[in-house]
């Protein structure tokens, strides 16, 4: 089966990574890839590199925050058909303001809901639930 769908994680905390990476899986059987990175700069560059369409993506990492790897996504690269999920413990009203000025497609707070987190992915990807 051809990989129809590429999902990536972006997230500094190894037990997140993982935990979306859980929370995701059942996907891959309706042909989604699923791809981690572990800071910013490695997740733009394999967002460069992979052209995933949905990207979960932590706000504070080190080397990148996730403001400027969506900034740079969004804006600098026009990639604009590639959706962002900003994740974050912060989940203030500026917080979210910020993220969305730098192009994100959605604002969600840690700790995250798992079936909030398919709900997005599969309506993201047009996918059965």
């Amino acid at each position: 089966m051809s990989v129809a769908h590429k999902i990536l994680i972006v997230d500094d905390e190894v037990h997140i990574r993982t935990l979306l990476e859980q929370t995701l899986e059942d996907l891959e059987d309706q042909g989604v890839e699923i791809l981690v990175a572990a800071d910013g700069a490695e997740g733009l560059k394999l967002i460069e590199a992979e052209k995933p369409d949905l990207v979960f993506l932590d706000v504070m990492m080190p080397k990148m925050s996730g403001y400027d790897v969506c900034k740079t996504v969004k804006q600098d690269l026009a990639m604009t058909d590639i959706q962002i999920v900003m994740l974050t413990a912060k989940g203030q009203a500026a917080d979210r303001q910020e993220a969305l000025d730098a192009g994100a497609d959605v604002f969600t707070t840690k700790p995250f809901d798992p079936d909030e987190i398919v709900e997005i992915a599969v309506g993201a990807l047009g996918l059965e639930a």
